[in-house]
């Protein structure tokens, strides 16, 4: 009938948003969502807490004198820091070129994801993805600040708790689903002379492996039924751990739904280009920086150990003690590169340069727009007030619910 009147089908993508809003008038029903959406509304406080931001201060500051300071001495690199000095200019202003390149991936990576269930123009991308990034630089290990403050920006600009969650869940698989795929890739190119450089074990097939059963742990969890939450609560029902078995499976229940968004974004380049192009973009950007700084100090590094250096150093961003992975990023680095044969004092300055490029640079932009967010979220709620809760100042656009609609 829906063919008959000239509409089209849902896709791929609307199903899973017709699973999530299931999932969502089904939490409605059971009551539980009430005190959570109040949660999900409280501002995040990263730069705004005066004691939050004298204890990062104090810990990054501590990490900065420990990583730039005391480690070149004890390991016998006293003039890593005087070589900062001899960088060629041309390459420094290429690793800038990059690091802006780096922005805008990020922000046309944000912007694919929720694109089509938010009406957020690039400016509004911009603020919410540089603050996040600033968020992420600075606060927790692993980027959880960064995303605790875009969550919260998603849910200011009207779209729903679940969708929220399963938004930032497909930006995170299809972030670091780059960032695995290479590792696996590059791994193997390098082992098996494919690409040229050295190829230890050790930081070739090794983590390739692991990359690999990561990629394969993700893609198991995709096979758990669209409706995996609702057969959980209905098994548990009667029983007293009700409560805590519904909530237990929407772990997993929106886990697997965010990977088959990220699934479908790729699958559907017509609709998910953005966002893919924006994924590989990131990760290439950096690298580019990482070769800049290189070329810098006229170091000629193979590509392919540039690339599984820059990766495998990035594992040291889980650091749970350092925000950011202040220190502990540039310490993994330094420590990959050395290891796959390069002058120490060359790679700390080399080093030190891009963390100055890409890790510290977007600090100070992303600070200006957390409070240029704040501004746009308090317009969002004035707009709100005047036109009424049933349209959003965000311009959410609502998932199709049934098939009746379509």
């Amino acid at each position: 009938m829906a063919q008959e009147q000239g509409q089209e089908r849902p896709g791929k993508l609307e199903v899973e948003e017709m699973a999530i809003d299931d999932l969502e008038e089904t939490s409605r029903e059971d009551g539980e969502n009430g005190d959570e959406e109040e949660d999900d509304d409280e501002e995040p406080s990263f730069f705004t807490d005066p004691k939050r931001l004298l204890q990062t201060f104090v810990i990054v500051s501590v990490l900065v004198v420990a990583i730039y300071v005391l480690l070149p001495n004890l390991v016998g690199i006293e003039d890593a820091l005087e070589k900062l000095g001899q960088a060629k200019a041309i390459w420094i202003v290429i690793g800038l070129a990059f690091t802006v390149l780096m922005f805008f991936s990020y922000v046309a990576l944000f912007r694919g994801v929720v694109g089509e269930r938010t009406r957020l123009n690039w400016v509004e991308s911009y603020e919410i993805t540089m603050a996040g990034l600033a968020a992420t630089r600075l606060f927790s290990a692993g980027g959880a600040g960064g995303i605790v403050l875009t969550y919260w920006a998603l849910r200011k600009a009207g779209m729903p708790r679940r969708e929220s969650a399963n938004r930032m869940l497909a930006f995170l698989v299809l972030l670091y689903g780059v960032y695995l795929l290479t590792v696996v890739v590059v791994g193997i190119l390098l082992r098996t002379g494919v690409l040229n450089g050295p190829a230890p074990p050790g930081l070739t097939i090794v983590p390739a492996a692991i990359a690999g059963g990561i990629i394969i742990l993700l893609a198991l969890v995709t096979l758990l039924p669209r409706d995996f939450e609702r057969r959980i609560a209905h098994f548990a029902q009667g029983y007293r751990f009700q409560k805590w078995a519904r909530r237990f499976a929407s772990v997993p229940a929106t886990m697997a739904t965010g990977v088959r968004t990220a699934g479908t974004f790729i699958r559907e380049p017509s609709r998910g280009g953005l966002a893919v192009v924006g994924a590989i973009g990131f990760w290439a950007a950096n690298i580019g920086i990482l070769w800049a700084a290189f070329h810098a100090y006229d170091v000629q590094v193979p590509l392919g150990v540039v690339i599984q250096g820059f990766f495998i150093g990035m594992v040291a961003n889980l650091f749970p003690l350092a925000p950011g992975g202040v220190g502990a990023v540039d310490a993994g680095m330094i420590g990959t590169f050395v290891l796959f044969g390069l002058d120490g004092s060359t790679v700390f300055a080399a080093i030190l340069t891009y963390r100055l490029m890409a890790f510290w640079l977007p600090i100070p932009p992303g600070i200006v727009a957390f409070f240029q967010l704040r501004t746009t979220v308090q317009r969002w709620e004035r707009e709100k007030r005047t036109k009424g809760k049933h349209r959003p100042a965000s311009g959410f656009v609502p998932a199709i619910t049934s098939e009746s609609e379509v």
